[in-house]
């Protein structure tokens, strides 16, 4: 065979070859490293904190001005199909902003007004004079946008109360409030078998016909003043804020939370259901026919008014006529016939799934449907939903993945008593129970200026930094905390006992620490058909920059709480709130047989407690700063859960005593004022009812309510420290 020659150009001696095969090896390692870095640095997502600066970054106010736009075009109450197309509406944003987005239906128990009428006489039948029959009627103001689908509204009613007819001479009670019928009482001025007139403004409107119907009324009135909703001196709408002469505030007079067929349990499909005399019986609707009318109205039918001249605290404002107690001689008959049905109703809802604790569940909501157009209440808060939803949609092509899962919704019926959201609380009870870490709401997001927010205590130095973040809308010079401080920001922290909005059900009834916030407050054309966008762009918020601040307060404060290694509760806020109440309590039973020793017992047990779970977050987070300590992610769910299930501690499985839906013993609603927050409701009936009745044995209960709650203070403490005694 031939004899192969060797290219010299070719031949190398073995330490060549070597050294040749490391260079390449190390060139192939190299441009290996390089592109691993760089596809490191094009797919990692970024910090935590990073896409909190980003969410804030993604601030838009003409996308929330938009989206008020398109949900306020038409009057959209619960039931209708006008609330079905919103319910289309938020659907569709939200699966436009690549979340996983579905609906949930209800049937329940809705009512529509039939047919109403108001007849006032100057004097009693037969005697005769002038007759009037109000027509009712909201009017048209001159430019309304809104005019061609004003039709649409629907006639001025209050939901779930009685059809039938009433007739008596006319009296009136101020604000309907307990104290104002005793007033009566004490001026001699007896209302049995009256018609009541009473104004808006302190109370719900369900309790202010209960006290009606208690104090032996037929009827009852309920109108809106000009004192306290024409406008402060500002004019009225469509020249200034204020209620025109003919705007009528309607709304729902049922006491009790949910569909009232199904109290305590899901509306379901084929599920037990009381039947129409059952829900009248159970004493939370108002029993009595009542109607809602405007300020015009309602001060047409004081000038029939004789008798005593009321206090000057019951009198109206400049220009009105001057307010008599009566009854009488005018003479009021007033007829109102109802549609009780049921209906369907949708809640909506997007879930963005946690990446490593994907079944603990950080819930944000607000409600869609409306009385009317519902600009403030409840689109304005929809808007800022939204809003966030189409951030947290941004964020995700970003890389994010937050902790926790965060669910947005949107809740549907809120107006006629929370039942959107009440429904699927029971229906999902133990879910939550187990699983849920907060619960943040909105409802009337806008409707001027002064940020306002209430929650559980727990949530109070998550708040304070949250706000440090976001700039004031109304200052771009400052932050939203820097004007909260100097707006005293102590009295602007409120709690959560009132049932005014969709958080009731997750906290008063579950247990779920939760938030509830806004810009303004109360505002004049409140539920009444001039809550238009045009109203939203002149007052509430003309350049929508306190919409864009509620989304990154709302969005932050879920993000800081999805994401966030260790969950941000301070028990140690909790323990110092409920010294404070319980001293105002103490001091509301001073004098009698009732000590509050077991209670501030159990407070400072609690205060033990949150500091020792305090201080092991800190130990735990140090030692996961050192470089030796290997992470324990067991150690953290379980403190988490420790700070996630406190709160439920605060629940009794027997709940209030006559109110046993209502199962937190620390906040709860009052008793003759829904809207009304107390701490401690338990202890707060019972101290009225003793003090009502001055007996051993009423006292005695109010001592067995402070048991209780100490008790599941107690409990609380317990649950932080995480140990069996």
């Amino acid at each position: 065979m031939p004899r192969l020659v060797e290219n010299p150009l070719l031949t190398h001696s073995t330490a060549d070859v070597t050294t040749i095969t490391r260079s390449a090896t190390a060139r192939v390692l190299l441009t290996a490293f390089t592109t691993l870095l760089v596809f490191h640095l094009t797919i990692s997502p970024p910090s935590k904190s990073t896409c909190h600066s980003l969410f804030l970054s993604f601030s838009n106010n003409a996308t929330a001005a938009r989206h008020l736009l398109a949900l306020t075009h038409r009057p959209h109450v619960a039931g209708t199909a006008a609330n079905a197309d919103t319910a289309a509406y938020v659907l569709a944003v939200l699966s436009s902003s690549s979340l996983p987005a579905y609906s949930v239906s209800y049937d329940v128990f809705l009512n529509y007004p039939i047919r109403r009428s108001l007849i006032l006489s100057p004097f009693p039948p037969p005697s005769p004079g002038p007759i009037l029959a109000f027509d009712l009627v909201q009017e048209i103001y001159p430019g309304d946008p809104y005019a061609d689908v004003a039709a649409e509204v629907l006639p001025t009613f209050h939901a779930y109360a009685s059809s039938g007819a009433a007739a008596g001479p006319a009296a009136y009670a101020n604000y309907g409030r307990l104290e104002d019928f005793a007033c009566l009482r004490a001026a001699g001025v007896n209302v049995t078998g009256a018609v009541v007139l009473a104004r808006y403004g302190k109370i719900f409107r369900g309790d202010i016909l209960k006290n009606a119907k208690d104090a032996g009324a037929a009827a009852a009135v309920v109108f809106t003043d000009a004192k306290d909703y024409g406008g402060g001196g500002r004019g009225r709408f469509p020249e200034g804020p204020g209620m025109p002469a003919s705007g009528v505030q309607v709304g729902t007079t049922y006491r009790g939370l949910g569909d009232p067929t199904t109290p305590g349990w899901a509306s379901t499909s084929g599920c037990e259901r009381w039947s129409a005399a059952e829900v009248a019986a159970s004493g939370l609707g108002p029993g009595i026919p009542s109607l809602p009318v405007s300020a015009r109205d309602g001060e047409a039918i004081l000038r029939t008014i004789g008798g005593q001249v009321a206090a000057d605290d019951w009198q109206g404002g400049e220009g009105a006529p001057l307010y008599r107690l009566g009854p009488g001689p005018g003479f009021l008959n007033l007829t109102y016939i109802g549609n009780e049905t049921l209906a369907t109703i949708q809640n909506v809802f997007a879930v963005i799934e946690g990446e490593e604790e994907p079944d603990r569940y950080v819930l944000l909501g607000n409600h869609r449907d409306a009385w009317t157009f519902g600009a403030v209440d409840p689109s304005s808060g929809t808007a800022a939903l939204l809003e966030v939803a189409q951030r947290f949609g941004k964020l995700q092509k970003r890389g994010w993945r937050p902790r926790r899962t965060i669910i947005l919704c949107n809740w549907d019926a809120e107006e006629y008593g929370l039942i959107g959201s009440t429904e699927w609380v029971e229906e999902n009870r133990e879910m939550l129970a187990s699983r849920a870490v907060a619960y943040l709401n909105v409802d009337c997001a806008v409707s001027g200026p002064g940020f306002h927010a209430s929650a559980t205590p727990q949530l109070d130095e998550l708040l304070k930094q949250a706000s440090k973040k976001v700039q004031d809308p109304d200052n771009s010079s400052q932050t939203l905390y820097e004007s909260w401080i100097a707006s005293n920001y102590s009295s602007l922290l409120g709690r959560l006992g009132g049932r005014g909005s969709d958080f009731a059900a997750f906290l008063q009834h579950v247990g779920v620490p939760s938030l509830d916030m806004m810009f303004g407050g109360g505002y004049p054309v409140y539920h009444s058909m001039y809550d238009d966008f045009v109203w939203m762009e002149k007052f509430g918020d003309p350049m929508f920059h306190r919409h864009v601040a509620v989304a990154s307060f709302w969005g932050l404060v879920a993000l800081r709480l999805a994401d966030e290694e260790f969950l941000p509760f301070n028990y140690i806020s909790y323990a110092l709130e409920l010294q404070r109440s319980t001293k105002i309590v103490e001091d509301d039973a001073s004098g009698m047989p009732v000590t509050f020793a077991p209670l501030y017992k159990s407070i400072e047990e609690l205060k033990k407690a949150a500091t020792k779970i305090d201080n092991q977050r800190k130990a735990l987070e140090r030692n996961f700063l050192s470089l030796n300590w290997r992470k324990d992610p067991l150690k953290v769910r379980e403190l988490n859960d420790r700070l996630m299930m406190a709160e439920r501690a605060f629940t009794d499985r027997d709940g209030l005593f006559g109110r046993e839906w209502y199962k937190h013993l620390i906040y709860g609603p009052s008793m003759h004022d829904g809207y009304g927050s107390k701490s401690y409701p338990g202890i707060d009936d019972a101290i009225e009812k003793a003090k009502s009745s001055n007996t051993s044995e009423s006292w005695s209960f109010v001592q067995h309510e402070v048991w209780r709650a100490a008790r599941a203070v107690t409990q609380a403490a317990l649950v932080l420290n995480g140990k069996f005694t």
